[in-house]
C-alpha cells in the first residue's frame, strides 16, 4: 500500500518537472511576448526562432525589432520602406539576437500598414518574417514664428550652396554601417530644458513650413554639447541653414545630427564615445538664439528622439 502511494507521488512529482523543462525550453525573454512568431514544429534539434515587433506605432516615432535564435543566426536583413539594414548579431545567455531600430518620418509618413520584413538563415536554412505594423496618425502641435523675412526666405546667391550642402547631408543621413555601437537609452546630450519638440507643424510669419524634426535644447552659448552613443563623426560642416554642424554614425542606420555649435571640437573620422564633448552650443546658421537642434536618423528618416532617451531596448519591446 505504502509502495502505491510513493509511486504515485513520485510519477506526479516526474510529470511535474518535464512540464517546467519543457516551458523552459521555449526560451521567452523579456519582449518576446510582442507580435511573438515562432515554429511550431521546432524541436530540440531544429532551431527556435523567436520574432519581436510592435504591432502599432505612431507616425515619427522610433522602434525596435528583433530576431531570436537558440542556434547560431547568419545573414539577418532588414527590410523597411525600401531600405534594408543587416543588424549585428550577439549572444546573451546562449540566445543569438539580431536588433535593429527602424521608424517613419514625420514629414512625409501616412497612417495605414506597413510591410516589415525580416530573413535569417539558421543551420542553412533561410526563413523569412513578415508583418504589417500599423503607422498610427498622430496630431502634433502647431507652433507659430514671426522672423525677419531674410531668415525664412534665403537670398538667390546661395541657392546654389543649399543645393550643394543637402547632397552632401542626404549620403550622411542615409548611412548604413555593418556594425552597431549603439544602445538604449541614448545620453541626453545637454542637461537644457526641451523648447521644442518633434513634430511641430511650424507657421513661419504665417505661412506652413516643414515640420519640426527634432528636439531644442535649451543651451546657452558655449555649453558642452555630448555624444549619444559611440560612433564614428562622418559630416563635419558650416551649413547655410544649420550652421556648424556634426553627423556622428553609430551603425546600422543610425545617425546623430548637432546643430548651431558656436565651435566643433571633433574632426571626420574621429571615433568618439557616448558622453564625449562634440563642441559648444551656439546660434550658427538660421538661429533667432544659442541652442542645441539635435536630430535622430534611422536609415535616412527623422525620427523623434525623446523615446530614446527614456527607454531600454526591452522596454522598447514591452
Amino acid at each position: 500500500m505504502i509502495n502505491r502511494h510513493v509511486l504515485a507521488v513520485c510519477l506526479a512529482v516526474f510529470m511535474v518537472l518535464c512540464a517546467g523543462s519543457a516551458f523552459a525550453q521555449f526560451g521567452l525573454q523579456d519582449g518576446d511576448d510582442v507580435t511573438l512568431s515562432t515554429d511550431v514544429n521546432a524541436t530540440a534539434a531544429a532551431p527556435q526562432l523567436f520574432f519581436a515587433a510592435p504591432k502599432t506605432v505612431d507616425i515619427g516615432e522610433p522602434f525596435l525589432v528583433r530576431l531570436t535564435s537558440s542556434k547560431v543566426l547568419e545573414e539577418v536583413v532588414v527590410y523597411w520602406q525600401g531600405k534594408e539594414v543587416m543588424p549585428g548579431i550577439s549572444v546573451w545567455n546562449n540566445k543569438h539576437i539580431a536588433m535593429a531600430m527602424l521608424g517613419t518620418d514625420v514629414l512625409n509618413a501616412k497612417p495605414g500598414p506597413m510591410e516589415l520584413v525580416v530573413t535569417a538563415s539558421v543551420d542553412g536554412v533561410r526563413r523569412t518574417f513578415k508583418k504589417n505594423v500599423n503607422v498610427a496618425a498622430k496630431t502634433f502641435p502647431r507652433q507659430d514664428l514671426t522672423l525677419p523675412k531674410k531668415m525664412v526666405t534665403p537670398p538667390k546667391k546661395v541657392y546654389d550652396r543649399i543645393a550643394s550642402e543637402r547632397k552632401v547631408i542626404a549620403k550622411a543621413k542615409n548611412t548604413i554601417s555593418p556594425v552597431r555601437r549603439w544602445s538604449l537609452p541614448l545620453l541626453r546630450p545637454v542637461e537644457g530644458k526641451v523648447t521644442s519638440v518633434y513634430g511641430l507643424r511650424r507657421f513661419l510669419n504665417k505661412k506652413p513650413k516643414n515640420p519640426h524634426r527634432g528636439m531644442d535644447f535649451s543651451a546657452p552659448k558655449g555649453t558642452p554639447i555630448k555624444c549619444v552613443a559611440d560612433g564614428k563623426v562622418i559630416l563635419v560642416g558650416n551649413h547655410y541653414y544649420a550652421g556648424n554642424s556634426v553627423y556622428v554614425d553609430h551603425g546600422n542606420g543610425v545617425v546623430s545630427m548637432y546643430f548651431h555649435m558656436s565651435e566643433v571640437k571633433i574632426k571626420v573620422g574621429d571615433t568618439v564615445q557616448r558622453g564625449q564633448i562634440l563642441g559648444l552650443s551656439g546660434s550658427t546658421g538660421r538661429a533667432t538664439g544659442a541652442h542645441l537642434h539635435l536630430s535622430i536618423g534611422v536609415l535616412g528618416k527623422l525620427v523623434d528622439p525623446a523615446p530614446l532617451f527614456s527607454h531600454t531596448a526591452d522596454q522598447f519591446l514591452e
